[in-house]
């Protein structure tokens, strides 16, 4: 079976997911999601890793983050770091051998402003559109409470500059903002899957596509950017394991081999 690549660029924001093995739920205890938190948090400190957001399910992950200037490899870095150390925790602790999670996992390229905060609210109602909280400030894997400042321990969100990527000087006018953004989405049950998210190379306007295009070069040839309802996207030319990544409880797309070092945002 083919499998897709993965594309990285450095100072890019990257929506990155990853699900378990065989979509087998082996996220589904607290103490396993806490720990992949855990690890989260020791990977920002050690490679630097800028983080925005992220979720953890029961058979899958959401990270938004960047790399930092002085780390061209932070992304693999801490996807490695945290990966291994959750699957070797959680195989000795349950006797268990073998795959804990996919071999590879996806990194969707995310423009700034509008683009950003779409996935920022995409990422933190994921367990709202799986049925397992009716407000995302009810699942304690998730990014939400951070960002609005009520999180004291392992606290991984560069909030400032989160706040600033997006054009706000005022933390909290941002938290504001996005406390706004959330309830409006939960009002008007915008909580559909959104393919662009997990089956693209990136999504932005169409001039960072462009860019992002003219970066990757071969690597991308034939890809075309379409036009979605609010944005573009770049997509892949297939999908090996045409999974879809509906919250919890269906597996997301494996990707990734492909690294790239260039100076370009």
């Amino acid at each position: 079976m083919p499998r897709a690549n993965r594309y990285f660029l450095p100072k890019y924001i990257w929506h990155i997911t990853h699900r378990c093995h065989k979509k087998e739920f082996l996220l589904k205890f607290s103490r396993d999601r806490k720990n992949w938190v855990r690890w989260l948090f020791e990977a920002r400190k050690r490679f630097g890793l800028r983080v925005f957001n992220y979720s953890v399910t029961s058979n899958h992950i959401h990270l938004l983050a960047q790399t930092p200037e002085n780390n061209a490899e932070a992304i693999p870095e801490s996807m490695q770091l945290i990966a291994g150390r959750v699957a070797q925790d959680y195989n000795q602790r349950k006797g268990r051998k073998g795959a804990f999670w996919e071999d590879r996992y996806h990194a969707t390229a995310v423009d700034r402003e509008n683009h950003l905060l779409q996935c920022l609210v995409y990422i933190d109602l994921n367990m709202v559109r799986a049925g397992q909280v009716k407000h995302p400030k009810d699942w304690a894997e998730s990014g939400f409470q951070e960002i609005q400042g009520h999180k004291e321990r392992y606290r991984t969100i560069d909030l400032k500059g989160l706040s600033n990527t997006l054009g706000f000087q005022d933390l909290d006018l941002f938290q504001k903002f996005y406390r706004e953004m959330i309830e409006h989405a939960l009002s008007e049950r915008e909580l559909g899957r959104e393919e662009k998210w997990t089956k693209s190379i990136g999504v932005g306007g169409i001039d960072f596509l462009s860019c992002l295009v003219e970066a990757l070069g071969v690597k991308v040839r034939n890809r075309k950017i379409l036009p979605t309802s609010e944005s573009y996207v770049l997509r892949e030319t297939f999908f090996p394991y045409e999974s879809q990544i509906d919250a919890e409880n269906t597996p997301i797309r494996p990707n990734n081999s492909h690294f790239w070092r260039l100076d370009r945002p």
